[in-house]
């Protein structure tokens, strides 16, 4: 992980490319009725369990991609490709 002039921090793409899988992979298993199939499920323990390879990121940054992270996974209308690059984005070349 290295940080950027302007405050950005771009992170290891390995982390990055770890934790998209992860996303997908919520995504594929995500259907509104798990709630009710697996009772104590809540979408968070996906968002905290794809997040974790990006535990680095700065506080803040962290808490945004949290809530597009949940939306992604939640959301079957949340715009996909603007996610993929901007998730990608994340990561140093």
């Amino acid at each position: 992980m290295k940080d950027l002039t302007k405050g950005t921090t771009v992170l290891d793409r390995s982390d990055v490319e770890n934790a998209f899988a992860r996303v997908a992979v919520a995504v594929f298993t995500y259907y509104p009725e798990k709630i009710i199939e697996e009772p104590g499920y809540v979408v968070d323990e996906d968002v905290d369990w794809a997040m974790e390879p990006l535990r680095s990121m700065d506080a803040g940054a962290l808490d945004q991609w949290r809530g597009r992270v949940n939306a992604v996974i939640s959301d079957p209308t949340c715009d996909r490709r603007a996610f993929i690059a901007d998730f990608m984005a994340l990561a140093e070349d």
